[in-house]
This record gives C-alpha cells, sequence and structure tokens, in this order.
C-alpha cells in the first residue's frame, strides 16, 4: 500500500562538526516522498526520498548560502538530493534498517538507516498515519563535500562526519475506486 510522507510533520536534520569544538545543526525544510509500506511483511516494503537541496536551513543565511555554493552542495547544478531503498531488514517488532542508494552531488553512495516504528494512529479526519524515526553517519567526503579550512591551532573548520536524523510521518492512500461504466 502506498503512504506519502506528511511534510508538516516530518522533518530531516543533520549535524556536523565547527571548529572542533561544537556542533552546527540544519534542516532541510522543502522534501517529499512515497513508502511502499507492506505492514504484513515490512521486508517488502520501499521508501522513496526528494530533497530540495536549496532548502537548507542552519539558522544563518551566509553559511546557507556557502552550503547551495560550487563548495559544497552546488544546488545550481545538483537541485535535489535523493535516498531510494534497495532492501530492508527487521531487527524486531519496532526496529529495523534501511540499506538504499544516497544521492548528493550526482554521486550515489550506499547508507543503512537505523529505523524505529512509532506506531500508528488514525487522525480526527479518518487518514491513518504512522511515523518512523531513522538516523545514520556519512562521511561528507564520500559524496565529494570536500571543501575545508585548517585551523591556526590544529584540526579543521568543518567535520568529516555527518549525522543525518529523520523523524518521518506517513499518510496512507485510499484507493480511489474506478466509475462502473454503463
Amino acid at each position: 500500500m502506498t503512504w506519502v510522507i506528511d511534510a508538516s510533520h516530518s522533518m530531516i536534520t543533520f549535524s556536523v562538526r565547527h571548529m572542533m569544538i561544537s556542533k552546527v545543526r540544519g534542516r532541510f525544510s522543502r522534501f517529499d516522498g512515497t513508502v511502499n509500506f507492506d505492514e504484513q511483511n515490512p521486508v517488502n516494503s520501499s521508501v522513496h526520498v526528494t530533497i530540495d537541496a536549496a532548502s537548507i536551513d542552519t539558522r544563518d543565511e551566509r553559511r546557507d548560502g556557502h552550503l547551495t555554493s560550487p563548495d559544497f552542495l552546488d544546488v545550481a547544478n545538483y537541485p535535489t538530493i535523493t535516498f531510494a531503498s534497495k532492501r530492508l531488514e527487521v531487527i524486531d517488532d519496532s526496529h529495523g534498517r534501511i540499506i538504499g542508494d544516497l544521492t548528493i552531488r550526482g554521486v550515489t553512495r550506499e547508507v543503512a538507516l537505523e529505523v524505529a516504528y512509532n506506531g500508528q494512529s488514525k487522525s480526527p479526519w479518518g487518514t491513518l498515519s504512522a511515523g518512523f524515526s531513522a538516523s545514520t553517519k556519512i562521511n561528507r567526503k564520500d559524496w565529494g563535500l570536500t571543501w575545508n579550512v585548517a585551523l591556526e591551532t590544529g584540526g579543521v573548520l568543518v567535520g568529516e562526519e555527518v549525522t543525518i536524523d529523520i523523524e518521518i510521518e506517513i499518510v496512507k492512500q485510499v484507493p480511489q475506486e474506478e466509475p462502473v461504466a454503463a
């Protein structure tokens, strides 16, 4: 059954070390996707997400401008970041792993998302939603995001490891009945 991401109740965030001493956090404010969620056999499910790379928001316009430039995401040439699942692994009733292809700047690499299933709930409007939390860590250099500056005190300005945290609410799509021909 097809479910769609409810972006107004979902969030894709990231964090990365800054100057080796703190973390900068950000999010992507525009994304969409579909989940073919097989409730009876979750390993048969699939996920596809598209993120508007220009929607990056770290609460600093200058930094966001640098992150969308050719030094990092190069949104003029690579406007989207995508994730497409390849397989799912069930760990227990509420935990699993989604292995899939993450594409950033035209470079595709396999990543594994550690996923928690948070359950389902019916809204006051009759729709059925399911919630998931997921996380992973990537090395940004694996996607060609290599810009950096050496610090006078040692180390670098921007850490290589990026932590990605995802909170997703999906809404079950009800199949439309075909009109009966007269």
